[in-house]
């Protein structure tokens, strides 16, 4: 017989253990076949502090090993780069934005969600995607279309099948706002596209919190206060009720609910609510940041957002006094930190340049008082516990080789931020020295 060991072995049980064998074979071939790069900066930021002399192993699209250069020799076959004068980061995350928006220096809110196209859109946030990616934020939760319906989760799907290269995608879809509450707005006679979905009461929250996280909405996003009409103050659009029964809608099929708001009631409404975020915040006052941190409620203060409007009405920065909505931001701004509520990094950015994203870190250390490291901390792992994105965030073993090199010391000088040298997203390089 050809094998006698087996003689007394049923032939079921023979294949079976041969096709064990050649799975088995095949896997080793996979692991044998997957690319190892060796990174070697000068130094290394793991999400919460940095180390000198350390370097990275990747395998694959995660991180095989993170530590002192000497404990870390190439393995071999693994491909090394030298990177002198660089600190390896982890891939930042973006906290707000809206790809399928630009500057608007350029067009208006109002010119692009009733004038451009959503195939025009579409095409420039495809650039926007790119943009983002080579900037170093490997993460961005994208908080609304403004118009543009679900074409964020088809965004996001692209970048996710390799078809343009972008960030890891969290998406909100449409966004929700009380009826009446939003825009654009023309004249009482005209009606026009909105800029989100308009819901109310029991039965039309219900059934639009589950229509957007079944077209496919990661995030559910609630104006819980804005404008009712030109030239008005922002003031609270839904009832205490309302917020808390699209938290609940939302939680039940496992999303989030973050909040644009920037009455002290309307915080106090959607804190109490149990969103996970507020958005903006400016007129927050200690009160109301205090009740945040006892909920768990992140603050994300876009402070960029508010600068680059402002210039763009014609504020001269560093020439002219400080108009007052930015006065404002620098007092919700002192009493968030006196407070110790966490913050959540992102500019809302789309309202400004795509790609300038990191223009929020540096407006938070040179203008708000923040030290460099705790901003990088909150772009990094910060963001991805608040986020909960257990997979990055930081670099070390077993989690996503998302990782970003910048010229200098960004944890002394936020600048660095901005000399963005080398990205890499999932072990893939877009960018290098």
């Amino acid at each position: 017989m050809i094998y006698p060991r087996f003689s007394h072995v049923p032939v079921k049980q023979v294949f079976s253990l041969i096709l064990c064998l050649l799975l088995l074979s095949l896997k080793a071939v996979g692991q044998a076949g997957t690319p190892i790069t060796l990174l070697q900066p000068d130094a290394v930021f793991d999400g919460e502090t940095l180390h000198a002399g350390w370097a990275v192993l990747v395998e694959g699209e995660k991180i095989r090993a993170c530590g002192p250069a000497a404990q870390l020799p190439a393995p071999a076959g693994a491909r090394t780069i030298a990177l002198p004068g660089l600190t390896l980061l982890p891939g930042f995350i973006e906290g707000h934005s809206h790809l399928l928006l630009h500057p608007y220096n350029e067009a208006t809110w109002n010119e692009q969600v009733m004038q451009e196209p959503q195939a025009l859109r579409v095409a420039r946030a495809t650039v926007h995607a790119k943009k983002t990616l080579l900037a170093g934020f490997t993460t961005s939760r994208d908080l609304g279309t403004e118009g543009a319906g679900y074409a964020d989760v088809a965004l996001k799907q692209a970048i996710q099948e390799g078809i343009i290269p972008g960030p890891r995608l969290l998406v909100a879809g449409p966004a929700l706002v009380a009826t009446g509450s939003y825009g654009p707005k023309l004249t009482a006679d005209v009606a026009v596209p909105q800029g989100a979905q308009e819901a109310d009461g029991v039965d039309g929250i219900v059934r639009a919190v589950r229509e957007q996280i079944g077209k496919g909405a990661d995030i559910i996003k609630v104006y819980a206060d804005y404008r009712w009409g030109k030239d008005e103050p922002s003031r609270p659009t839904f009832s205490q009720e309302e917020l808390t029964l699209i938290v609940q809608t939302a939680r039940s099929a496992g999303r989030p609910v973050v909040a644009h708001a920037s009455t002290p009631e309307g915080m106090r409404r959607a804190t109490l609510a149990g969103v996970e975020t507020i958005e903006h915040g400016d007129g927050g006052t200690l009160e109301v940041f205090r009740l945040m941190k006892k909920k768990g409620v992140a603050l994300c203060p876009t402070v960029a957002a508010g600068d680059a409007s402002a210039q763009y009405k014609g504020w001269r920065k560093g020439q002219d006094p400080l108009p007052e909505r930015i006065q404002e931001k620098h007092q919700s701004m002192a009493a968030a930190l006196q407070s110790g509520v966490a913050l959540a990094i992102g500019g809302d950015v789309g309202v400004f340049t795509h790609g300038d994203n990191a223009r929020e870190a540096k407006l938070l250390v040179q203008e708000y008082g923040m030290k460099p490291l705790a901003v990088v901390q909150g772009l990094t792992s910060g963001n991805a516990q608040l986020f909960h994105l257990a997979d990055r965030g930081r670099l070390a073993p077993g989690l996503l080789a998302d990782i970003v090199g910048v010229q200098g010391n960004p944890t002394q000088d936020i600048q660095t931020l901005h000399r963005v040298k080398l990205v890499m997203k999932g072990g893939i390089l877009y960018q290098q020295p």
